[in-house]
């Protein structure tokens, strides 16, 4: 340690002489150059000023000595503390020496008990290193199974890129097709503004070829005839139907209620004795039948060969007279039809606003008809099937026949009405007062007798 310090103060003391010539060596040069300038110039003004550079110079000496000394004293202050601080590390040192040495002398007794505490701990670590080493196998396997997870899941959003690249594709074309169909859709309003247009234009002129075309004194008739009809039926004709079809109900129901036991004893005793007959009926007549259609497909057939070259000869001999005929009537038909062609192509132009109308309510009462005969169809063929009778002709044309029918009853049923009142109409004054006189008749004859 002495040596120590020795090595430490030694360089101190270099340092500081250093120091201190450096700055002696660079004071010595100026006054040279002042004597040398004393020697070479004689004048005042160069002297005095090589003594203010001088008086300069040696102010900044004096300045740079008296920083250097206060450095001198900064540095004694810090070896002091150096000194101090080496004395505190060399106690220390002693101290540890000391402590050490005791150490090594306890260490000796310690050292079995410090082994086996080192080797339960060792064994603790690898128990820890086993465990985190299948831990870190987990992670790892997890680490994996996230890696393919997540590349699955890339490959799925590229696809849903895809998927979205081509929707908006898909959009912007329906967007473009949206776009031209309202453009078409603006074109095809204004074209149906100018139809429009046209098409009150036309009608006007229709309805100036009409009014031209009929006369005036038949419209006056025409509206009369059709506000006489309204209030007929309004006040009579509906009325009438709506008693028909309340009778009609009530009667049925009568009869439903009449008929009843007897449709309940056909099903339990004629309907069987009905079904054996038939049976003993069809094996029967079965070879009679036969024999009957092989006889009628023979007499057709000789027929037809018996009749066919005379019909050829029928025409044979009429053809030259149906030719004439034509010859004949063929310049009165071309009259014909040159005279009617203006009053067709009238009649066409003032019945074409209503060809529409008509044709659009005859659409929609067709969908009806044929929906009613549909459901009506179905609903026979049901019946038709359930009942055992019935059931060998159980046919869809039969159903479609007995439908047709069904809904055509009604519709005869109510022109026979609307005939008879308008058959009726003209005769009741002159009946009323006939019947009147020979009820009254009658009565006066009757009383004598009884």
């Amino acid at each position: 340690m002495a040596f120590l310090k020795l090595l430490f103060f030694s360089f101190l003391f270099l340092h500081i002489f250093l120091t201190i010539s450096s700055n002696g060596v660079a004071a010595d040069p100026e006054p040279i150059i002042v004597e040398e300038s004393d020697v070479a110039s004689d004048s005042d003004s160069s002297i005095r000023l090589q003594l203010d550079q001088l008086n300069s110079k040696i102010s900044l000496l004096e300045s740079r000595i008296d920083e250097s000394t206060a450095e001198l004293r900064r540095k004694d202050e810090r070896i002091k503390e150096l000194e101090k601080t080496i004395d505190l590390k060399l106690a220390k040192l002693a101290s540890l020496q000391s402590e050490l040495q005791f150490l090594q002398e306890k260490g000796s007794l310690n050292a079995n008990e410090l082994v086996a505490k080192a080797n339960v701990r060792a064994t603790e670590l690898e128990r820890q290193i086993d465990v985190l080493r299948r831990d870190i196998e987990a992670q790892n396997k997890k680490k994996d199974t996230l890696e393919t997870s997540t590349n699955v899941a890339e490959e799925k959003i590229q696809e849903l890129n895809l998927k979205l690249e081509r929707l908006q594709r898909i959009n912007e074309e329906q967007n473009a097709r949206i776009r031209k169909t309202k453009r078409a859709l603006q074109v095809a309003e204004e074209e149906m503004m100018k139809v429009k247009l046209e098409a009150s234009s036309v009608s006007k002129k229709l309805e100036e070829v009409n009014e031209g075309w009929l006369p005036p004194w038949l419209v006056v008739h025409l509206v009369l005839f059709q506000s006489i009809v309204t209030t007929y039926w309004n006040e009579q004709g509906r009325p009438a139907l709506d008693r028909t079809i309340e009778k009609a109900l009530e009667t049925k129901s009568e009869v439903v209620k009449l008929v009843e036991p007897h449709i309940h004893s056909f099903r339990t005793k004629w309907i069987p004795a009905m079904k054996e007959r038939s049976v003993e009926f069809a094996h029967d007549a079965g070879p009679h039948l036969q024999k009957l259609k092989t006889k009628t497909i023979n007499l057709y057939h000789t027929s037809k060969t018996f009749v066919e070259p005379h019909i050829v000869k029928a025409q044979e001999v009429i053809q030259p007279y149906v030719e004439e005929a034509r010859k004949f009537t063929g310049p009165y038909v071309d009259q014909v039809s040159l005279v009617m062609k203006p009053h067709i192509e009238n009649a066409r132009i003032v019945l074409q606003p209503y060809g529409k109308k008509v044709h659009r309510h005859y659409r929609k009462v067709k969908k009806t008809v044929s929906l009613y005969h549909r459901q009506a169809q179905e609903n026979i063929h049901h019946l038709l099937k359930n009942h055992d009778i019935t059931k060998p002709y159980a046919t869809k044309e039969l159903a479609w026949y007995l439908a047709a029918a069904l809904l055509a009853l009604p519709v005869i049923f109510l022109l026979n009405l609307a005939s008879d009142f308008m058959r009726k109409k003209p005769k009741k004054h002159s009946h009323r007062h006939h019947h009147k006189s020979h009820t009254r008749r009658r009565a006066k004859r009757a009383h004598p007798d009884k």
